[in-house]
């Protein structure tokens, strides 16, 4: 007999990306941001430090959702912060899900989304895209309309690639909730300033961010979500009491507060994504254009599997991620390429040593 819900029996569980923790590695697999957070973080966690660790901390962290008030233009009852964005899709299917509701998802996108429906026990769909990664509207109406959660990664994960603001609006469940999770929006080449919130419409929009990327503080673990007040005083009934730390809270208020620091770092990162796609390109693959900090690849006659094992070999870790198997299962609409090579972009140096490995390997 298990001790556990039949729901968590049934679990795969989500597997992140390979972390080593000895030095040697140029790591391209978790799309981290290659350069450090701004000076002013460091110090903002020194001073922190040194502060009250022994009470716990601002519950609401009232000090953030002023910083990203002021930087999107709206009142901080806008603003929830999280331990991390994917807390706050945790918070939000807790909030709006019952175990009778439809969460849906496109895919191939980001995984977690379904682990966490399962987690919660509540049906769940995947919105199959079509092999350009655009919508099919036909297709995928029935379910977005039954959808209490839709949840849209825009940028797209693994592809990379951005829909419009007109596509978004026209897939809100009328009758749910429409999750924009924007991880990577300030690598798009127009960042928006959630005039996705503005209108009918955005009253049920949520638009979820990370500073992880961006802001170089994956090590920190913070996150926020942006919607209407009326949605956010639902959400904190759900969350964790002090769901975010004292340092985590001085570290994201001093990051927010830095752009020139984070817009200075993104200038790198694009410039760097274009080189990289162009040599993809000239090396025989077939790169999708990126809205992120990372680049989709496939490669026409070269198996994906063994480039990335080849480039393991060498100490250089891209993500390999294959989604055959599970629409091998099934008979549904699905993209022609469900496997392929998702590539972070680091400095001009890692990126450099990567595409002299891949000129070896694929020559």
């Amino acid at each position: 007999m298990s001790l556990f819900r039949p729901d968590v029996d049934a679990l795969e569980g989500y597997v992140p990306g390979e972390q080593p923790q000895e030095s040697g590695w140029v790591k391209l697999n978790t799309n981290e941001n290659p350069y450090p957070p701004s000076p002013r973080v460091v110090h903002a966690i020194q001073q922190a430090s040194q502060g009250r660790l022994n009470v716990y901390p601002d519950p609401l962290g009232k000090g953030f959702c002023q910083a990203a008030a002021e930087l999107f233009d709206l009142d901080p009852e806008w603003i929830l912060p999280a331990n991390g964005s994917d807390e706050n899709l945790t918070i939000i299917i807790r909030t709006f899900a019952d175990k009778n509701d439809l969460i849906a998802y496109p895919y191939p996108s980001y995984i977690l989304y379904e682990t966490l429906a399962q987690i919660q026990g509540t049906r769940h769909a995947r919105l199959r895209l079509e092999p350009d990664w655009s919508w099919n509207l036909k297709l995928n109406r029935p379910l977005i309309e039954q959808s209490k959660i839709l949840f849209v990664p825009n940028p797209n994960s693994p592809s990379g690639n951005h829909w419009d603001h007109d596509i978004i609006r026209a897939i809100v469940p009328p009758a749910g909730v429409l999750v924009h999770d924007e991880a990577y929006g300030d690598f798009v080449d127009e960042p928006h300033r959630m005039e996705l919130l503005h209108g009918e419409s955005g009253r049920q929009m949520i638009v979820t961010r990370t500073l992880s990327k961006s802001y170089s503080l994956a090590g920190i673990r913070f996150g926020f979500c942006v919607a209407h007040p009326d949605l956010i005083a639902g959400m904190r009934k759900v969350k964790d009491s002090y769901n975010c730390n004292t340092l985590a809270l001085a570290a994201a208020e001093a990051a927010i507060r830095d752009q020139d620091w984070m817009l200075e770092n993104r200038r790198k990162i694009l410039g760097t994504r274009e080189r990289l796609e162009n040599s993809l390109t000239e090396l025989g693959f077939n790169p999708v254009p990126s809205q992120a900090n990372f680049v989709w690849v496939t490669h026409p006659t070269i198996s994906h599997e063994e480039i990335y094992q080849e480039l393991k070999q060498r100490r250089i870790l891209v993500r390999y991620m294959n989604f055959a198997s599970a629409i091998a299962a099934s008979n549904e609409h699905s993209p022609a390429t469900v496997n392929g090579l998702r590539i972070t972009i680091g400095t001009d140096d890692e990126i450099n040593v990567l595409v002299e490995s891949l000129t070896e390997i694929v020559s």
